[in-house]
């Protein structure tokens, strides 16, 4: 998929949690709903984008719900 189309998706999402007051809680809401509605595919593209790039145009809060994620199909 695009980067830029995934990182414009994420962005977007934590435009909504990220206005929530409690920080914590937002970056959870967002891990969270990157594990539910995300392909798997696109949760390793995303993860990929902040290892090797740095999450260049991802929210703070957003590159540190990414990587709060773990790695789809990586052993428990």
């Amino acid at each position: 998929m695009d980067m830029q189309n995934l990182v414009k998706m994420a962005n977007r999402i934590g435009d909504f949690f990220g206005a929530w007051p409690d920080r914590d809680q937002a970056r959870e809401e967002i891990a969270g709903h990157l594990r539910r509605f995300w392909d798997p595919r696109m949760r390793v593209e995303i993860i990929d984008y902040v290892e090797s790039e740095g999450g260049a145009g991802l929210q703070d809060i957003v590159i540190e719900a990414v990587k709060a994620l773990e790695r789809p199909g990586a052993p428990a």
